[in-house]
């Protein structure tokens, strides 16, 4: 399941800093993850914020229980734009 609730952060991630910069050849530079508490049966929320845009975009993402607030899961990461053609 870790593996999969990584994938959902950085694709939300993905998804915040394309619509925060328009590019779409964003790639994620580092990401870390920190798993709060096992994750109930059923949908997960990702919540993503982006903190910083640029050359370097970064942000976080939590990860929830749908109807939820409390934590499963929260992540970190950097995002590396290339430089315009």
């Amino acid at each position: 399941l870790g593996p999969m609730l990584m994938g959902l952060a950085d694709l939300a991630m993905y998804a915040a800093v394309v619509g925060a910069t328009g590019n779409p050849e964003a790639v994620t530079s580092s990401l870390t993850m920190n798993f709060l508490r096992k994750s109930p049966p059923g949908v997960v929320m990702a919540h993503a914020r982006v903190l910083k845009t640029g050359r370097l975009c970064a942000g976080d993402v939590t990860l929830t229980a749908e109807g939820s607030d409390i934590p499963l899961a929260h992540s970190v990461s950097t995002w590396s734009l290339p430089a315009s053609k």
